[in-house]
């Protein structure tokens, strides 16, 4: 397959990157900027591309994986700082740009990285499935709910989408970034205990195992899936931690599980999706200790 990858760079990218390269892809990285040279540089195609401007040159490809998205440093939900209009007119104008060159290009598919933020308007302890209507109550979200919505809309014969809604990713970084824990951990060894909480996570490797079943056709007749795996508590994983490195952690009081929506994930493991759960965290640990 001849595979476009917005984002291909960025923490989530990687993983679909290394996911399609793996299954003999050829992979075109579309973004601002060339690939890096530590990230399989020398097996990936680029075409240059920002959000902000006109649509790329698409032809001669055989699907998009969008997975690009601009926000602040560090920040998904409230990424649009002090420039919400500038937010909106990159994410959400410059995807629907991407999707009509897409079409243009006569591209078969589409797979849309949405988010679990489409669901952030229920209360806490909801069980989320994708036949709820979304309830977005950042801008973040409702960007993602548009998008959406617009790929809806347009998927049939010849041009089929979906949109995939990831709950955390979780993972190692690329070298000389830091994954998401990183400083929770450093601090923990240190002696400092976070503060409680409990979340739903998933590791880049099964969102990427995700993309590929949605290029493969298996869930041609869904719009969404969502996509969960572990309800984690910040106490469980520290312990494993300590495990991990045989040292002592500050560990956090037990988080309240009850307040969790977490996502029902039932629809892509019907089509054969398979997280790797409790045992995919605890062999990823050793390459998340600081240091390590």
């Amino acid at each position: 397959m001849r595979l476009a990858i917005t984002g291909a760079t960025g923490f989530v990218g990687r993983f679909v990157v290394a996911e399609a390269l793996f299954a003999g892809d050829c992979v075109t990285a579309i973004g601002p900027r060339p690939p890096d040279p530590g990230l399989f540089a020398t097996r990936l195609a680029h075409r240059e591309h920002d959000l902000a401007g006109p649509a790329p040159d698409l032809s001669g490809l055989d699907a998009v994986v969008h997975a690009g998205f601009w926000h602040r440093p560090g920040r998904y939900r409230g990424g649009e700082g002090d420039d919400p209009e500038g937010f909106v007119r990159r994410n959400r104008d410059g995807t629907l740009r991407l999707i009509e060159a897409a079409r243009r290009a006569g591209l078969g598919r589409f797979v849309f990285l949405s988010s679990r933020a489409v669901y952030d308007g229920y209360p806490p302890g909801t069980t989320l499935t994708e036949d709820m209507p979304a309830r977005p109550d950042t801008l973040y979200g409702r960007i993602k709910v548009e998008i959406e919505e617009a790929l809806a809309a347009l998927s049939g014969p010849g041009f089929r989408t979906i949109s995939l809604r990831p709950t955390g990713i979780y993972g190692p970084a690329a070298p000389g970034k830091a994954h998401k824990w990183r400083e929770m951990f450093r601090q923990a060894l240190a002696g400092v205990a976070p503060a409680p909480r409990v979340a739903t996570e998933l590791h880049g490797r099964d969102l990427a195992d995700a993309v590929r079943l949605s290029l493969s056709g298996r869930a041609d007749a869904t719009p969404a899936l969502n996509l969960s795996d572990l309800v984690l508590d910040r106490r469980d994983l520290l312990a494993l931690l300590a495990a991990v490195t045989d040292r002592v952690v500050a560990l956090p009081e037990r988080a309240d599980k009850s307040l969790v929506s977490a996502m029902d994930s039932a629809r892509a493991r019907a089509l054969g999706w398979a997280p790797g759960g409790w045992r995919q965290l605890y062999e990823t640990m050793p390459l998340l200790v600081p240091g390590g």
